[in-house]
């Protein structure tokens, strides 16, 4: 594992069969859909590369994990998602909040708002 990492969280569980009604709610259902991170990063085929060649040319090494892994990986538990957090060494910090996501309306305004916030990334 990296010294520090990036790790967004969608507010969906892990699986084949999670990620197939996930992508029968968010197409059937969109605006009540709850994970606004896959809403915008992922269409019917699979994560946008427009966002993955982004997530590649932030400066951490960057994880993509689900609800249910963040809780076996990290013991979180109750916590807002989808999100997004720095593990540095044993501390994981939340870095951009559900509220933040949940604000973005589109691909390149996520994009955006992940850039700037990039730039002042903590060290670990």
């Amino acid at each position: 594992m990296a010294e520090s990492e990036m790790i967004f969280v969608y507010n969906a569980d892990s699986g084949l069969w999670n990620g197939f009604l996930d992508l029968v709610h968010k197409n059937v259902s969109p605006e009540t859909y709850a994970c606004s991170l896959c809403a915008l990063t992922y269409n019917n085929l699979g994560m946008r590369g427009r966002w993955r060649e982004f997530v590649n040319s932030l400066p951490l090494p960057v994880r993509f994990l689900h609800r249910d892994e963040l809780e076996e990986e990290f013991k979180l538990v109750d916590v807002q998602l989808p999100a997004a957090y720095l593990h540095c060494g044993n501390a994981v910090t939340e870095w951009m909040s559900a509220g933040e996501f949940d604000q973005q309306e589109s691909l390149d305004g996520l994009i955006a708002f992940v850039a700037a916030k990039a730039t002042a990334l903590p060290s670990c």
